[in-house]
């Protein structure tokens, strides 16, 4: 797994995680990609606590496809903080 600063940023925390293994898409995930998922997901908690905004709220988003907003087809997630965010836009 990857991670650094997006480079359109969409909150002034923007982080994208990725894994090593190529998946395009969460359409792809099989159950042997469990542990990897896994790592991910405990990265982004570290992450979290580290830059102290774990308390504050941070949000994580996946796409899944064109109509979803999906640009690059490999599986990523974006942890986005530091700004009020909406729902279910914005």
């Amino acid at each position: 797994m990857i991670a650094f600063k997006d480079i359109n940023p969409q909150a002034p925390f923007h982080v994208l995680f990725i894994p090593k293994k190529h998946i395009s898409s969460f359409n792809e995930i099989e159950v042997r990609d469990a542990f990897i998922l896994e790592n991910i997901f405990l990265a982004i908690k570290k992450t979290v606590f580290k830059f102290n905004i774990a308390e504050s709220g941070y949000r994580i988003v996946g796409n899944c496809n064109k109509s979803a907003g999906q640009e690059v087809f490999h599986l990523h997630f974006h942890v986005m903080a530091g700004r009020k965010f909406l729902w279910p836009a914005g």
